[in-house]
Formats: C-alpha cells, sequence, structure tokens
C-alpha cells in the first residue's frame, strides 16, 4: 500500500509540468490546457456530467412520535425502509433493461421530477451558475454518477451519511 501512494504522489508530480500549471502541487482547481481538472485526469472521470435521478425516501421509525418522520424533508412518505429498497433495486433492474427512464423518474421519484441535474466534479475551477458542484451534493450522488458511462444506470443505496435521503438510482445522460 505505501508503495501504491508514492508512485500515486510521483505520478501527480509528473503531471504538473507536463500541463504547464502554474498552481502549487495539491491545489484542487489546478486546470490543464485541454480545460478539465487535474482530479478528473488522474481518476478517468469526466470533469461534468449531466444525471437524471430517481429518489427512493422512506419514513424511519422516530421514537417517541408515531409513524416516524420521512427521509425526504418536506415530504409524506409512508413506504418503510424494506420496501423503499425493493423498489430501488427494481427500478435499477428496470432502467437497465432500457426501460424509459423519464417515465420511471415521474411515476417514482419522491424528488421532483425530471429530476436532472447537471455536475462539476472535485477541482473543476469554472462551474457555470446552473451546474453543481460535487461537494454540493450528498456523497453517494456523485459516487455512483461520475464513473457511469452515458446511458449507464446505477445505484446509490441508502446510508445515513452519504445518501441520507434514501436511494438513488442514477442514470448518466450527458
Amino acid at each position: 500500500m505505501k508503495q501504491l501512494v508514492i508512485v500515486s504522489v510521483f505520478c501527480f508530480l509528473l503531471v504538473i509540468p507536463q500541463i504547464g500549471c502554474d498552481s502549487p502541487v495539491g491545489s484542487s482547481s489546478a486546470q490543464s490546457e485541454t480545460g478539465s481538472s487535474i482530479q478528473s485526469e488522474l481518476t478517468g472521470e469526466p470533469g461534468f456530467i449531466t444525471v437524471q435521478h430517481i429518489l427512493i425516501g422512506f419514513t424511519k421509525p422516530n421514537e417517541g412520535r408515531p409513524g416516524g418522520t420521512s427521509s425526504v424533508p418536506g415530504k409524506t412518505i409512508t413506504r418503510n425502509r424494506q420496501d423503499a429498497e425493493k423498489l430501488a433495486n427494481d427500478l435499477l433492474k428496470r432502467g437497465t433493461d432500457g426501460e424509459d427512464f423519464g417515465a420511471l423518474v415521474k411515476e417514482f421519484t419522491d424528488d421532483s421530477a425530471p429530476g436532472i441535474y447537471k455536475m462539476a466534479n472535485f477541482g473543476e475551477a469554472k462551474v457555470p451558475p446552473n451546474v453543481f458542484k460535487r461537494d454540493d451534493m450528498v456523497p453517494a450522488f456523485g459516487n455512483v454518477g461520475f464513473p457511469l458511462p452515458v446511458g449507464g444506470v446505477g445505484l446509490a443505496v441508502y446510508d445515513s451519511a452519504t445518501s441520507p435521503y434514501g436511494w438513488h438510482v442514477i442514470k448518466r445522460i450527458e
């Protein structure tokens, strides 16, 4: 493991002079001649993506309060966690099987349809106003969305830290 880290740092240091970057080593806003961030070039992930998603929330049990609370603020959701997970996995299969994803979003999302978001990866210095920075979204959203190929569908599973609103079935559209 130590050798891998050393090699990674060594490669990072070699990349900087090759692209003519004037930013200090480790700067997250360093840009290459192509305009993509060094982060994107090192990870192989794109600098910008557009995704469409289906959010599947659930009712969390809440001690002392009948009925619990919704995992999605401001939404009344009656399904329990197990039903939400089952639905998310079913929708993932339907999406990967080529079913009309936009129609699935309209029918099932606990977010607002059409559920399309443009996102900028870590280190992108110039982010247009209609684009969300990756670190402004829940971590699982970008962790699933950026590695997907265009047209690919993936699932961000519920996790209280990385995906606190529930499951996200995500399709990369650009």
